[in-house]
């Protein structure tokens, strides 16, 4: 049995491993930083900014599923000012790299967040393009090729030096259109999946489980679609790949490594087990370890398809 180097590349950034905390499920790291030092992870994606503070959806908002959750918290955050005032000192406290994840309603709003982000010394942007965009009537930047390279270019020309890290919506019908886009409008990185579109109904007021109707789905059960458009991505654009999406263990880890991911970020089993970002670590050095390899990149884009 080897014994792996466990440090990756992504977009240019060195993580000391490559498990990454899920944007949405660590907060700002305060909660978790008191079961463990937040250094022991690769990298910490906060909770998703936008440009002024927001108080999200009214609840319910959060319904179990049987093999994950559904959520429409809608974006709660303290603002992006307030983030760079007093979550990022808190994080830089730790030997981990920090990820600000940021949602806009128009271009420029991405650009204003992308500036100030980057001044202040984030190590990675990532986009998230599955918001609601308000001058295309609604519609999702995501789901549009020219919308979400249009999102990409802003994000770029402002972002500095700072790498700039895509993150896919599920919801459409072929996502590596939406790479090819993203990657065409000079993306760095990719990361995917975002939550798929879920509802749930209680059957006796019939009424749905969620104050907002739908929600987002997450958790082991969005695992195999996860991999699957993973590698479909892998195999369409040439950008490093954050993978996420189900990822609860070493074996679910290393599949999305094998798929073409670079990284891996832990979501929603963090709630369940604040310490599943350290067994998702432990599981892909054991893996590796088992399979002779020197580097735990080596299971990138490994899979052998039949």
């Amino acid at each position: 049995m080897s014994n792996p180097v466990m440090s990756v590349d992504l977009a240019g950034v060195e993580l000391k491993n490559p498990v990454v905390v899920a944007s949405g499920t660590f907060g700002f790291g305060r909660e978790y930083g008191q079961f463990y030092d937040l250094s022991e992870l690769g990298g910490i994606c906060v909770k998703g900014l936008t440009a002024q503070r927001r108080e999200g959806n009214p609840p319910p908002r959060i319904a179990e599923t049987p093999m994950g959750i559904l959520n429409s918290v809608g974006l709660q955050n303290p603002g992006v000012d307030a983030f760079i005032a007093h979550e990022l000192p808190f994080l830089r406290q730790y030997d981990v790299k920090v990820i600000a994840n940021i949602s806009g309603n128009t271009p420029e709003e991405y650009g204003e967040m992308c500036e100030k982000l980057a001044d202040a010394g984030v190590d990675l942007i990532e986009v998230n393009i599955s918001c609601p965009n308000v001058k295309a009537g609604g519609l999702a930047y995501g789901t549009r090729p020219e919308l979400a390279a249009e999102v990409t270019g802003m994000a770029k020309a402002h972002a500095g030096r700072v790498p700039v890290m895509v993150k896919l919506s599920p919801n459409v019908t072929d996502i590596t259109e939406i790479a090819r886009a993203v990657a065409d409008a000079g993306a760095d990185a990719l990361s995917l999946i975002n939550t798929l579109r879920g509802m749930r109904i209680d059957v006796n007021t019939r009424r749905p489980i969620l104050k907002m109707n739908t929600g987002g789905l997450s958790g082991p059960a969005v695992l195999p679609v996860a991999v699957r458009m993973v590698w479909e991505v892998h195999n369409a654009v040439s950008l490093p790949i954050l993978g996420m999406g189900g990822v609860s263990d070493g074996d679910s880890a290393a599949q999305m490594m094998l798929a073409g991911a670079s990284a891996v970020a832990v979501g929603t089993v963090c709630f369940a087990d604040p310490y599943a970002p350290i067994r998702v670590r432990d599981g892909l050095r054991d893996i590796a370890g088992r399979q002779g390899l020197d580097h735990v990149s080596q299971l990138t884009g490994g899979v052998r398809p039949w």
